[in-house]
């Protein structure tokens, strides 16, 4: 039985949190990965969905909160300076991208080693809400984004408490 059989779903292209793919080809491209998985699972190779972090490039990882005041979203992105950023507000949704470049060297007796990593990303968070665009504010600190959305006075208004009944 090799090694791999034993290890957790990662292998198998069912992670207990998906995220859905942002575009319809980037969809059909998990689906044919998985396929190939699926087909490839008893020969001794990695599984393609494995690679697929490296060929589709970087993804990072979202939360946005919401209270009645305002709209937190924090993002996760280790490795990218602040300079290569790029965070905007549109009327319905706010948007963040960016470029990830990361130089690895590595030199000593008899050998030399150079990795290169580079990849962009673009995350569109639609907002549920009303935003007062004058008043929001970013912060970037060791990795995470976070981006705080205060509601407008009116969108603080238009919020209420709707009764359930049982019947």
């Amino acid at each position: 039985m090799p090694i791999r059989n034993l290890v957790p779903s990662l292998w198998r292209g069912s992670a207990p949190a998906r995220r859905e793919p942002e575009h319809p080809f980037d969809a059909l491209q998990q689906e044919m990965n998985r396929l190939f998985d699926s087909f490839f699972r008893g020969f001794d190779a990695a599984p393609v969905g494995a690679m697929e972090g490296r060929l589709m490039g970087f993804t990072p990882f979202v939360d946005v909160k919401e209270d009645e005041k305002e709209v937190v979203v924090k993002a996760e992105l280790p490795g990218i300076d602040e300079k290569d950023l790029d965070v905007s507000l549109s009327e319905h949704a706010l948007t963040i991208k960016g470029e990830k470049k990361e130089e690895k060297e590595d030199q000593g007796k008899g050998y030399y080693r150079m990795e290169r990593s580079y990849g962009s990303f673009h995350r569109e968070i639609p907002l549920p809400a009303s935003i007062d665009a004058k008043k929001v504010e970013a912060a970037f600190k060791n990795g995470l984004l976070t981006v705080t959305l205060p509601k407008t006075e009116e969108a603080r208004k238009a919020d209420r408490k709707i009764s359930v009944k049982s019947q």
